[in-house]
């Protein structure tokens, strides 16, 4: 899809966007070296009662390229857009990335809601599984592969071979925006990720927003007690074998869900 809007992000960065449909605005985040077009089935279904925003994240799909990808100039890339569109109190939803992004830029941001699709923010943890690949990752010539085998692990076996094929297509890792990204991960300590996540959700003390945590990989036991702690109207959801796309193994399903979510 070829989108027809761009809005500036604060440090200029152009960011890719679209609206379609009507009513109650929803905002689309998509997840690491994937764009817009990753929830198109999803964009398609909500689009009937619901006007739907998405957008291609700095350094993906249209949008242009940023001196910083950290978790911060990514909300702000969320927030240009909600700007632009002059939306009020959106619903926000992110998958993967997007659903890091989403938590953040919830975190300053006056919405309706938010719904992380298969995001843990236990980014510490994420780290130990990161630092074996980081040589490979660094290297220029290597680190498609890391990024392709993580997410072959991911897909599971629920998700159609069409939609496997289509995201796989979509799928453009440039190196600099997989390493920009990930430079909280590889460079820092566990202790020092842990408090910028923390630091990241401190805008959710005293902040009654519903937020539901979907996930289609266990995230863990414990997590949804560590999410309460840090946003206290939260709720975590798993799809048992769902893998890490649960909203394109069952777009209707997963629709629905966020239509009851939004309404309760």
């Amino acid at each position: 899809m070829g989108h027809q809007r761009r809005a500036t992000a604060a440090d200029g960065t152009s960011i890719a966007w679209s609206r379609t449909g009507s009513g109650d605005p929803v905002v689309l985040v998509h997840g690491i070296t994937e764009s817009a077009d990753s929830f198109s089935p999803v964009t398609e279904l909500l689009a009937s009662s619901n006007e739907v925003i998405t957008l291609d994240l700095r350094g993906h799909g249209e949008s242009g390229p940023a001196a910083s990808y950290d978790l911060g100039a990514m909300a702000g890339d969320v927030a240009a857009v909600i700007a632009a569109a002059q939306l009020e109190r959106p619903h926000l939803v992110g998958h993967s990335l997007g659903g890091a992004v989403v938590t953040a830029a919830g975190s300053m941001l006056d919405v309706a809601s938010i719904v992380d699709i298969d995001q843990s923010l236990r980014l510490d943890g994420f780290k130990a599984q990161l630092m074996p690949a980081e040589a490979m990752l660094r290297d220029p010539d290597q680190y498609q592969l890391v990024v392709d085998a993580m997410f072959e692990m991911m897909m599971g076996d629920r998700l159609a071979t069409g939609e496997q094929t289509r995201i796989n297509a979509l799928r453009h890792a440039d190196h600099e925006v997989v390493l920009g990204v990930w430079e909280l991960l590889l460079t820092r300590s566990e202790e020092e990720i842990a408090a910028t996540v923390d630091a990241a959700l401190a805008g959710y003390a005293g902040n009654d927003v519903p937020y539901l945590a979907l996930f289609g990989i266990d995230p863990g036991d414990g997590y949804d007690a560590w999410l309460r702690d840090r946003i206290a109207n939260s709720a975590v959801e798993y799809w048992a074998d769902f893998g890490h796309y649960p909203h394109l193994v069952d777009p209707h399903r997963f629709v629905d869900r966020l239509r009851t979510f939004w309404s309760r």
